[in-house]
Order: C-alpha cells, then sequence, then structure tokens
C-alpha cells in the first residue's frame, strides 16, 4: 500500500523543521560546519528522507520499518539540539522552539506507526 508522503502531516512538518535547524546551523560557529552544523542537517533531513522512502515501499510493514528510522533519527536530533543548548551555542527560546517541534513529530511518527500496525 503506497502513501502519498507530501500529504502526510507529520512529513509537513518535518519540513518546517529542516528549515529552522538550517537556520539555526548558519549562525554556528565555522568550526562546527563539520561537526554539530552537518549531524543536526543530516539528522533533520533523514526525518524527511525516511518518511518519503518509507512511503514508496510495497506493503505497510516495511512503511513502518522507515517510520521507525525517521523516529530514531528525531532522537538524534532531540539529543544534538541538546547539545547545542548545552554549549551555549543557541539561546534558550529557539532550543525550546525545536524540541516541541521534534517532540510533535515524535509523537505523530509513534502515533502513525501504532495506526499502520493496527491497519
Amino acid at each position: 500500500m503506497s502513501h502519498n508522503f507530501k500529504e502526510l502531516k507529520v512529513w509537513q512538518k518535518t519540513r518546517v523543521l529542516i528549515k529552522k535547524i538550517y537556520e539555526v546551523s548558519a549562525k554556528l560557529p565555522s568550526r562546527e560546519k563539520y561537526g554539530l552544523s552537518s549531524q543536526i542537517q543530516r539528522a533533520a533531513v533523514s526525518i524527511a528522507s525516511n518518511i518519503a522512502e518509507g512511503s514508496g515501499r510495497g506493503s505497510d510493514k516495511e512503511f513502518i520499518y522507515f517510520l521507525n528510522i525517521a523516529r530514531a533519527s528525531s532522537f538524534e536530533l532531540e539529543t544534538q539540539v541538546i547539545l547545542l543548548n548545552d554549549l551555549d551555542y543557541i539561546n534558550t527560546s529557539e532550543v525550546e522552539e525545536i524540541l516541541n517541534s521534534i517532540e510533535e513529530i515524535q509523537k505523530m511518527l509513534f502515533g502513525f506507526i501504532s495506526k499502520l500496525k493496527r491497519d
């Protein structure tokens, strides 16, 4: 069963998160270009990419597999954002905004996975 990833609210919300992550990473010190900056970008893009890849697979079981990878990437990104805060690279309001967005995406992914498992 194929899903149109572009119509999925979780994928759309992830695109907004990616934009915010790129805005934040542009403000990071240049020494982080190949460090945390690159890692947070890759983790954020991985969430959307795995949702999209899974949506094109032939079965819900395969889709669930990729949604779980997307979810794992969201936890990776959450950790990295917390580290950015620990290092005083971004302000508290930005951290809270990003973490709230990540948490919402995690809940949506969990709910979507649960629904696909029931169907």
